[in-house]
């Protein structure tokens, strides 16, 4: 098995004719979503374009709830964590996201997994028994400048670094940094994610139980799979 890593959008599309299998790492927060609620046993639609006027259309389409955004109190689920805690089996929910939808939905060709740092040794598990002697992309998701430019995001490199760390295989130089980040961030986790520029903007908004959950290391064993659009736990369907 080979590991390679490259971030964003941008990667996944320099990745794609050489890579069996990607693993999208969102943290904070859309792969931390996506494992809460598929863990729960609902079926998540990322949508990746920034028009809630097409996203209320899909979600009926779809026959869907559509999440809100994380700032907005009405709506019952959103990108803020906490609001998928309890989301019912069986749900089946449009999930905007800017950066970790459109990364799954260019990837959707292939086979894509969500990981994040709460399901590191399920997602690699499954990734290793999935690829054989093929290729790994992991893709940290990054977030974005006022310019629209990637952000690298430091979570996401360390959720990366987590995964890729549970990995045999050969490891690109890339795939190697970040492995090598995470391995020398693991004693100090909580307090470097919560110092992050993407930490510090979610607890300023009011948001601090998204990184809290978000930073639970190894406690959920969900694998959420891309399948037909949508994210399912992959224990809902026979991977081949």
């Amino acid at each position: 098995m080979r590991v390679v890593c490259e971030w964003g959008l941008s990667g996944v599309l320099a990745l794609m004719d050489h890579v069996d299998v990607f693993i999208v790492v969102d943290v904070l927060s859309f792969s931390t979503c996506i494992d809460v609620a598929c863990a729960n046993g609902a079926r998540v639609f990322p949508f990746p374009i920034h028009d809630r006027e097409a996203a209320e259309k899909e979600a009926i389409r779809l026959d869907a709830e559509l999440a809100g955004k994380r700032s907005d109190t009405e709506s019952k689920y959103s990108l803020s964590v906490p609001t998928l805690q309890s989301i019912p089996a069986g749900t089946r929910l449009v999930l905007p996201s800017p950066n970790g939808s459109h990364i799954s939905f260019a990837a959707k060709e292939k086979t894509v997994f969500a990981g994040c740092l709460r399901n590191t040794s399920a997602v690699a598990d499954a990734a290793r028994k999935f690829v054989g002697a093929g290729t790994v992309a992991v893709i940290p998701a990054g977030e974005r400048w006022k310019d629209r430019s990637l952000r690298p995001a430091i979570e996401d490199l360390l959720g990366a670094g987590a995964i890729i760390s549970e990995l045999d295989g050969l490891l690109s130089p890339e795939a190697a940094v970040a492995r090598d980040a995470f391995v020398s961030a693991r004693p100090d986790l909580s307090s470097r994610l919560k110092g992050s520029v993407s930490g510090v903007e979610l607890r300023e908004k009011g948001f601090p139980q998204d990184v809290e959950i978000a930073l639970a290391l190894n406690v959920s064993s969900c694998v959420p799979i891309l399948i037909d659009e949508a994210f399912i736990a992959a224990g809902q369907c026979e991977l081949k």
